[in-house]
């Protein structure tokens, strides 16, 4: 059989590309996935206890992206949430990220927002040249602040001190203000009813659509008759690791189920100086579901398992952009996702490229 388009990888991104070419364009399609389930890392499934767990780390979405937002409605309705996070410091759990509310609860002071800034003016350091992540955190937030929630977790999420990374990683540090202590403001915000795993088989659900699980695509890609491929994996596997593999930042996961309605306050906490994990995740507070149990995920960084996060220093930056520079020559391939762009990106993000790609470089072709 020949298909028109070969997608390597069922990820949002080869998803929505997926969707796009059959619900348009009306061609057949083959997924290849390497993994024995669609969704990549949202996907999600029910655990013993009937909770529904996000297999890969927890996922919200939001977006302040309209027709983003209007293109997935297309396939999900959604429970309506609110994404907040604590921060777990000197013994208490404190907002996350740093607003008003943060400030007073953590220094038990009552600072109104019109004194904030110049009490975050005084904490600051005299950085005469800005060159790493730690130079950007003490020249915005001062020594207690910064190594209350950034230095050690950072250490912990890299494996490596911020006055080693570049400035990036940690970037401009937000301070909220007022007291909004909601993680994300954008406008849209939400999680799919029934969870993303079922958002993803509704996409998926066009007849001109074909998936194949379990199967990495070199080992079957020559037996294939197909007549343009779109490539989601990793951009350095594509090439044989020719000009040697980009190191990439994963995650141990542990989950655990107890007997009890609730375990922690919100959804999410950050645990930035105690114990090894960074995060925990109790999913019931994300999805609205209601159970005596409850069912929450430990996240342990680590350099070995499955691809997270893009490394964020100049070496694997410059490599990543060798390999582009050879993926711009490639005939007939689309590179396109997080694996094949060796870029992080948020899931509206995914779907505003995919969809973008698809008017630009498929549509019309």
């Amino acid at each position: 059989m020949l298909f028109d388009y070969v997608i390597v990888g069922a990820g949002l991104a080869g998803i929505t590309i997926a969707e796009r070419i059959a619900t348009q364009l009306h061609k057949n399609i083959l997924i290849i996935e390497k993994r024995d389930h669609i969704g990549g890392n949202v996907y999600d499934e029910y655990d013993a206890a009937g909770i529904l767990v996000q297999m890969y780390g927890p996922h919200t979405f939001h977006t302040n992206d309209k027709e983003v937002f209007d293109y997935i409605c297309q396939y999900t309705k959604w429970h309506d949430y609110q994404h907040r996070v604590l921060s777990y410091v000197n013994g208490n759990f404190v907002p996350i990220p740093i607003s008003l509310e943060t400030i007073n609860q953590l220094y038990n002071m009552n600072l109104s927002e019109s004194e904030i800034d110049d009490y975050i003016e005084n904490q600051k350091v005299r950085i005469d040249e800005i060159k790493t992540s730690e130079d950007i955190a003490l020249a915005q937030c001062g020594v207690d602040i910064y190594e209350k929630f950034f230095k050690y977790y950072t250490i912990k999420q890299w494996g490596v001190d911020p006055s080693r990374l570049d400035k990036s990683v940690i970037g401009r540090i937000p301070f909220r203000k007022n007291r909004d202590t909601r993680y994300f403001t954008d406008c849209y915000q939400g999680n799919p009813q029934g969870g993303f795993t079922q958002m993803c088989r509704n996409m998926l659900s066009h007849p001109e659509i074909k998936v194949m699980l379990n199967t990495d695509y070199k080992d079957v890609i020559e037996s294939i008759e197909y007549k343009k491929l779109v490539y989601t994996g990793p951009l350095d596997y594509y090439f044989d690791y020719k000009l040697g593999k980009l190191k990439w930042r994963s995650i141990r996961f542990i989950f655990e189920t107890h007997d009890c309605e609730s375990y922690q306050p919100v959804a999410s906490t950050r645990w930035p100086m105690d114990y090894e994990y960074t995060r925990i995740t109790e999913f019931k507070k994300m999805t609205g579901q209601k159970s005596n149990k409850t069912t929450i995920l430990k996240e342990i960084p680590c350099d070995d398992g499955e691809f997270f996060y893009t490394f964020p220093t100049n070496e694997w930056k410059m490599l990543a952009q060798q390999y582009r520079e050879l993926a711009a020559r490639e005939r007939n391939v689309i590179f396109i996702g997080r694996l094949a762009e060796y870029k992080y990106y948020d899931m509206d993000d995914v779907i505003r490229r995919a969809l973008d790609v698809f008017e630009k470089e498929i549509k019309y072709m």
